[in-house]
């Protein structure tokens, strides 16, 4: 075997050693954590273990409060008057809100909260046509006169506009033709797909303010 050969089995094995150590360091983090439902999380035989609980963010149940996001999350499946509350010191993704589901990773404290240390949101992606929507510049066009009415606009997201639910507006939509901005108000769990320069078609109204409060929103359908 000659010295080149070597030095590649070397290089080789090596990877595959750090490769591994990568994959149990993973197991090893998410290890130990019971799931569990959230009728079973508030029982109270949990508190104080290491569980995982998964649920549908209650509608404007969140708050912020520095780095704390406290919010509640109930099973779809279940009676939605089983609501558990749940705290995480953390960022906030932008696909966090109303509607989401939530995976929650922590300890059930004395008080029945989850103290959560892992959070992970899963919003299905959605796609909608743009048939009948108008486009930004064309919905800015008609000015006062359809304030509040309901209707679809489509454009893209400006880069770098995309905010997390606790932001003054969600994300900026761009004509793409004509350059032209519309500001819009959202609270709604956001497709986890969505990012900069996606296309989007947003159902909502147009307030006196010149922002648009969206209802739901979307990925256009090509």
């Amino acid at each position: 075997m000659n010295v080149n050969l070597k030095r590649r089995l070397v290089v080789v094995s090596g990877i595959i050693v750090v490769v591994l150590v990568v994959v149990l360091a993973i197991v090893a983090s998410t290890a130990g954590y019971q799931s569990i439902t959230v009728a079973e999380a508030l029982e109270g035989e949990q508190r104080d273990k290491r569980v995982q609980v998964s649920g549908e963010v209650v509608t404007d149940s969140y708050a912020i409060e520095g780095t704390k996001l406290s919010f509640s999350v109930y099973d779809p499946e279940g009676d939605p008057k089983d609501q558990l509350a749940v705290v995480y010191e953390g960022g906030v993704s932008a696909t966090f809100g109303n509607g989401v589901t939530a995976i929650c990773s922590g300890r059930i404290n004395g008080l029945g909260v989850l103290e959560c240390s892992e959070l992970v949101t899963k919003c299905p992606s959605k796609y909608e046509t743009a048939t009948d929507a108008l486009s930004v510049s064309q919905l800015l066009g008609y000015g006062a006169s359809i304030e509040g009415k309901p209707l679809k606009v489509y454009g893209y997201v400006k880069p770098q506009s995309l905010g997390s639910v606790e932001a003054a507006q969600r994300l900026v939509l761009v004509d793409g033709a004509t350059d032209v901005e519309l500001p819009v108000l959202f609270t709604g769990a956001m497709p986890d797909t969505v990012g900069d320069n996606s296309v989007l078609v947003v159902t909502g109204s147009l307030n006196s303010s010149g922002q648009f409060n969206a209802t739901t929103l979307a990925l256009r359908e090509e």
